[in-house]
């Protein structure tokens, strides 16, 4: 599912105008964005939750020549998903 289809799907659901349903959509991802950014954890009860993580500095390999190299530091989003996600899949 793309933005696209996605925007329209929340449309249905909720009743709402597409035009709608794209800022709802645009204001989520801005909001969840923030607040990633910030170092917070955001939560949906049943769905799941978004989080930052420091993936740590290692040493990786050139597949192409095999030599050593040094992968810095990264803060990456990791999501869990909530229990009613889970048993929905």
């Amino acid at each position: 599912m793309n933005k696209a289809q996605l925007i329209d799907a929340i449309a249905e659901k909720a009743g709402l105008t597409k035009a709608d349903s794209k800022k709802a959509l645009d204001a989520f991802v801005a909001a969840t964005t923030d607040a990633l950014k910030n170092g917070d954890r955001v939560a949906l009860i049943g769905f799941g939750s978004f989080s930052v993580s420091t993936r740590s500095a290692r040493t990786g390999r050139n597949p192409q020549s095999g030599a050593p190299i040094e992968i810095p530091e990264k803060k990456v989003v990791k999501f869990k998903p909530g229990a009613e996600l889970d048993d929905a899949i």
